[in-house]
């Protein structure tokens, strides 16, 4: 066998060889920058926590780090001096989130599946009025009063979950992709009898799993860190969301420290104002964090890929 037969013979293996190379190389430096990423993601959390659970004095003399220098639970201590109110405020807050994301999320799939709809007569119609609220609203006061003298809704579970239970741009979000989903799959199960609904309960909601999900999560956060209508409506301790009820903690906190220097007293760093933030951080955002990995896996769309053939 000549010479050259055989570095012939070399070159493909060679090339294969430094493609896998190649191939491995650049994983590598994939999964580096993806961890290197995700560490500085998790940074701000991990400094929040350790922040809670330092001493007040040690933060205002040294400031914030990665590791809790002098350990202190002081702040969570008094976040849960009443166990009762935080359980309470906790409980509501779950209750609106689960009622209003169940129920937000199915009237803004089923109205979105009209609007994508081209059979529709008047969705056009319908989509500029629902774009016609974003550009223009009617104030604070006209809402105000109608929630509390029309609806009479003032101290009750309802006025946390009404006013967002339907948003616009979910809408939008939502009938963009129900518009990708191929005519075929309706017309095939109109052929066989299906009406409107069941389409859409049986095709439809299974197809958008992917933006059902995104959506849905948007909506839960969106009721778990309210507290603005809280704030409004809420007079009752009962009905007062974990949000509000962190937030008029602090506010309490806050109006002693105030009182405290305006009378001439000595100011100690006993009272742990900025520990007591970041306590109310992780109290406020844990769960939410604990339930998104199990979402997560919905977010890559792509599931009516082969749905139709041919």
């Amino acid at each position: 066998m000549s010479q050259s037969s055989v570095d012939f013979d070399k070159k493909p293996a060679n090339n294969v060889r430094n493609k896998q190379l190649d191939r491995q190389l650049l994983t590598a430096i994939g999964y580096f920058s993806i961890t290197l990423l995700a560490l500085l993601c998790l940074l701000p959390f991990v400094m929040i926590l350790s922040s809670s659970l330092t001493d007040e004095s040690t933060i205002i003399r040294e400031g914030f780090n990665i590791f809790p220098k002098m350990f202190s639970t002081e702040a969570y201590r008094i976040l849960f001096k009443y166990p009762d109110e935080m359980i309470r405020a906790y409980t509501v807050t779950i209750m609106v989130t689960a009622i209003g994301t169940l129920c937000g999320l199915f009237l803004t799939s089923i109205t979105a599946y009209c609007l994508s709809r081209k059979d529709f007569k008047w969705r056009n119609k319908f989509s500029f009025f629902f774009f016609f609220t974003t550009l223009f609203s009617g104030g604070l006061v006209p809402w105000y009063l109608m929630i509390v003298n029309y609806l009479h809704l003032k101290d009750t579970m309802l006025v946390l979950i009404l006013p967002l239970l339907l948003n616009v741009f979910y809408i939008i979000v939502m009938k963009s992709f129900m518009s990708n989903i191929p005519e075929a799959i309706v017309e095939s199960a109109k052929i066989d009898g299906a009406g409107d609904f069941l389409i859409f309960i049986r095709l439809i909601v299974p197809l958008s799993k992917p933006a059902l999900a995104t959506v849905g999560l948007f909506i839960a956060l969106a009721y778990w860190n309210d507290w603005y209508n809280a704030l409004l409506f809420v007079s009752n301790s009962d009905l007062m969301p974990l949000q509000y009820y962190l937030y008029k903690m602090l506010g309490n906190m806050d109006g002693m420290r105030k009182a405290m220097m305006g009378s001439g007293a000595v100011v100690t760093t006993s009272m742990p104002t900025e520990t007591l933030k970041m306590a109310m951080t992780i109290v406020a955002t844990g769960p939410i964090l604990i339930a998104y990995p199990f979402i997560q896996k919905y977010f890559v769309s792509g599931l009516t890929i082969g749905a139709v053939k041919g």
